[in-house]
């Protein structure tokens, strides 16, 4: 699974590749948590070739970490990303600290700050049902727009193939941004699923699927 997917696949952020991102400033609200026990256990993405093979382990102690296989193949790593929880008015939302993905990618400073702040946040917001799990990415058109119209602060960085969009405010205002606008995409950007299996029998069935696909 390539490094870009893996940060994107970490936070819920499809369109994590460095040419389309919202960033805020601050985390969203105060109550932020370390761990949602509904997310203990073995997630795989649905639908995920085997070519880009790639599945998060929530253990018993709530670290949160990704299954990479660098190559078709190839044994897995495992790489812990600190993600963060928070619950409001009903629903669920990840952040994660730009700072937290350094050594998954390449995550050059907001644009258009200055002085580049040490550390920003991504968003994501996920509904879980049983043995499923949907994040919605953040919508950076519509975020965008609403900077570019005055209701919200920040900057917007356009091209024709890039959009970096960052969002100015403090813990309250993050809270109260996604209270009072739809910034998150109707339809899910990544399903998750829940695997009966040890991180072990997990990489070994998919490497096993690859090798069989090999063969004549």
């Amino acid at each position: 699974m390539r490094l870009d997917r893996i940060a994107a696949l970490a936070i819920g952020v499809a369109s994590l590749c460095g040419c389309t991102e919202t960033r805020f400033e601050s985390p969203l609200g105060d109550n932020i948590e370390t761990c949602d026990t509904r997310w203990k256990g073995l997630w795989t993405v649905d639908k995920s070739p085997k070519d880009d093979a790639g599945a998060f382990w929530i253990d018993n102690e709530c670290r949160f970490t990704v299954l990479d296989q660098p190559e078709r193949g190839a044994p897995f790593k495992q790489i812990h990303v600190p993600v963060n929880y928070v619950h409001d008015k009903g629903k669920d939302y990840l952040v994660i600290a730009d700072a937290a993905l350094k050594g998954l990618v390449e995550l050059k400073a907001p644009y258009a700050i200055d002085p580049p702040p040490q550390k920003s946040f991504f968003f994501a917001r996920y509904d879980v049902s049983g043995s499923r799990i949907e994040l919605h990415d953040v919508d950076s058109e519509a975020v965008a727009k609403l900077v570019v119209d005055g209701k919200l602060q920040g900057t917007v960085s356009k091209t024709a193939n890039e959009l970096h969009v960052y969002v100015r405010g403090d813990r309250a205002a993050m809270l109260e941004i996604v209270r009072g606008n739809a910034i998150f995409t109707g339809k899910p950007g990544l399903v998750l699923n829940r695997a009966n299996q040890t991180t072990a029998e997990y990489e070994q069935s998919v490497i096993q699927a690859q090798h069989e696909q090999k063969k004549p």
